[in-house]
């Protein structure tokens, strides 16, 4: 369906996905970049040099939340503060990608014109997906704060397993009669990096340190679940 208001910058379904991110583009102005075509539409110059290798900060720089550098207290805080200042930015860049090697998905959110076509040349370009939907990992990049802050969380969440193509009832338990989706257990990660001058060293150590975590995470899942159905047997 085509919302006859739309424009550049004015997307209903990525804006609805970016609300299920946390962030509301009160502006009405958020580009979804996922190539260098992108970058033109949202008036942004084209990166220097592509693909864009990038060392990472040291982890130092961006500790895990719910570690003895940074409390889950203080980084949900600053995680909700700059979810509610990026969602008054007058424009939002969001590059998307996969952290480089990998196939972990990223989206960032960011106000800075300048690190939106930086980050888009250090991710590999990945799939397009339509309609937009959350990935495992979410950067929120806010620029120009008197506040300097950089951290990470790992988030476990319960999510509805996909049911397969032409198989109706596949993944369903049934509680009280009533047929209620399977759900299985999924890592998500959150990057904050706030500062008057973002530094993509900082923001890349955040990605990579993440898309680490999420697949200890997973690799855990299914070593139990190995575990699991050799018990059972």
């Amino acid at each position: 369906m085509a919302f006859p208001d739309e424009r550049p910058g004015k997307n209903y379904k990525f804006n609805w996905c970016l609300n299920g991110d946390g962030v509301t583009p009160l502006r009405a102005s958020a580009f979804r970049i996922t190539k260098p075509l992108d970058l033109k539409i949202a008036s942004l110059s084209q990166p220097k040099k592509m693909p864009l290798s990038v060392k990472a900060a040291s982890a130092k720089k961006m500790p895990e939340a719910g570690t003895a550098d940074l409390a889950f207290e203080t980084f949900d805080e600053v995680n909700q503060r700059t979810r509610n200042l990026l969602s008054l930015s007058d424009h939002l860049y969001c590059p998307e990608g996969h952290v480089p090697g990998t196939r972990t998905a990223v989206r960032v959110i960011t106000n800075s014109p300048k690190l939106a076509p930086e980050l888009l040349a250090y991710l590999e370009r990945a799939p397009r997906m339509e309609p937009p939907e959350s990935l495992p990992i979410t950067v929120y990049a806010l620029e120009g704060t008197e506040e300097s802050f950089a951290g990470y969380a790992i988030e476990e969440v319960e999510v509805e397993i996909p049911e397969p193509e032409g198989e109706e009832n596949w993944g369903l338990v049934y509680v009280d009669d009533e047929k209620e989706p399977e759900r299985e257990a999924q890592s998500f990660a959150s990057v904050v990096v706030v500062g008057q001058k973002l530094d993509i060293k900082v923001v890349v150590a955040g990605m990579e340190l993440s898309q680490k975590a999420l697949a200890e995470d997973e690799a855990k899942r299914e070593a139990q679940k190995a575990a699991d159905e050799k018990s059972s047997e």
